[in-house]
């Protein structure tokens, strides 16, 4: 009877042992998902600024689809770049047209045009008074982007000629969920009601 309790103890150790490494193994394999994931997946950034008021706060936290998943971008959608000629920080604008198609812009009445059409625009502050130095009507060129903040008359964007119309090499992703709020800019309060999906 000793002998047989004396057996059991190695095998008792050999089995914890088994179930920490298991364990461990397992913990290690989920951290390297979550990276992987982060790296190659999507990632979280922050909106820094108030060009896209009313959709997104200055300090909002977004969860962004990193460009070699996105299989291209369609105007509506909401993406983060970096132009460091323009500014060496991520921004975020708004899609308002792609390559192939005519922007013009009539700032007496506001109004964006894309190949001819007004486009409808429930998502904006105000309309578009401003305009940054960029000619209209102007063709998009294939593989580039025209992009607009939301909040028109208080964002620079493709109607500067600093940042023009934007190569989509230069896009990081394309933003599809508002993961944390940012303080609202009239309360300073955060609106948790906020958070999910955005575009």
């Amino acid at each position: 009877m000793q002998k047989e309790v004396q057996r059991a103890g190695p095998e008792g150790k050999k089995s914890r042992s088994r179930e920490m490494y298991e364990w461990i193994q397992a913990l290690v394999c989920s951290v390297l998902a979550v990276v992987l994931a982060f790296t190659f997946g999507a990632r979280l950034i922050g909106v820094d600024g108030h060009s896209m008021v009313p959709t997104l706060q200055d300090g909002d936290r977004l969860l962004v689809l990193n460009s070699m998943l996105c299989g291209g971008y369609e105007p509506g959608d909401i993406v983060v770049l970096r132009k460091e000629s323009f500014l060496p920080t991520p921004i975020v604008k708004r899609v308002v047209a792609v390559g192939g198609q005519v922007v013009d812009i009539d700032f007496a009445s506001g109004t964006v045009f894309v190949d001819g059409k007004p486009i409808q625009e429930d998502y904006i502050n105000e309309r578009t008074y401003t305009p940054e130095g960029t000619e209209f009507p102007l063709t998009v060129p294939e593989g580039s982007v025209f992009v607009m903040g939301d909040n028109r008359n208080n964002s620079t964007d493709s109607r500067s000629a600093q940042l023009g119309t934007v190569d989509t090499r230069f896009i990081i992703g394309r933003a599809v969920f508002l993961a944390f709020p940012g303080p609202d800019a009239g309360t300073g309060k955060r609106d948790y009601g906020r958070i999910g999906g955005i575009g």
